[in-house]
């Protein structure tokens, strides 16, 4: 199976180019963007929005080493949102991208 790596997608012309393959367990994550407005229809500023537990799967490691030297498949894959931990992870920007490099196990759900 050919993994594929993380990539800036820069909204400016010149593209940065960086690539980011996680090691291990560990998943990559662009985190979905926070609410802009309440339910009652109140416009949030920055300062007040909390960011969401929410995310898209944009890169995967190779698996953890079991005791026996093989690697366990991931129970998620590219593309997949997933639910994770609100303070999982480490964030990181590639180009004007800002994801999250967290391990799977940070990972509680996927969305159907």
């Amino acid at each position: 199976m050919v993994k594929k790596k993380a990539e800036c997608d820069c909204k400016s012309e010149s593209k940065c180019g960086m690539k980011i393959q996680p090691l291990g367990d560990r998943v990559v994550v662009r985190r979905e963007e926070s609410e802009e407005k309440t339910a009652g229809g109140l416009y949030l500023p920055d300062s007040a929005k909390n960011k969401p537990a929410r995310g898209v799967v944009v890169s995967i490691g190779d698996g953890r080493i079991l005791d026996d030297g093989t690697r366990s498949p991931f129970q998620v894959h590219e593309g997949d949102r997933v639910i994770f931990l609100s303070y999982a992870g480490e964030e990181f920007k590639v180009g004007d991208s800002e994801l999250l490099l967290m391990k799977e196990s940070d990972i509680l759900a996927v969305i159907l």
